[in-house]
């Protein structure tokens, strides 16, 4: 797997983690405004805590991205075998 491949997969894998790990832990902000106010989203969390959900991708990117290049790089994960 070449340079440009290899970015290719880790940010396909990074964004497709990052989506998932999204919505986790996210708490409302219905309970604390009862009454509707102009510009506020009720639906809108209180703290997405963005930097913590990057980190956690990122590192669960990583490790899946270095089991990926290992099968790769020692023709276990071959499909170009399936392909012919």
């Amino acid at each position: 797997m070449g340079i440009t491949g290899s970015i290719i997969v880790y940010v396909l894998i990074w964004w497709m983690i990052f989506f998932s790990v999204l919505p986790v832990g996210i708490q409302s902000n219905k309970e604390k405004f009862r009454e509707k106010i102009e510009g506020i989203d009720p639906g809108a969390p209180k703290n997405p805590k963005i930097v913590k959900k990057f980190l956690i991708t990122t590192i669960i990117t990583s490790l899946i991205f270095i089991v990926i290049y290992y099968l790769v790089k020692f023709d276990l994960l071959n499909l170009r075998e399936y392909l012919q």
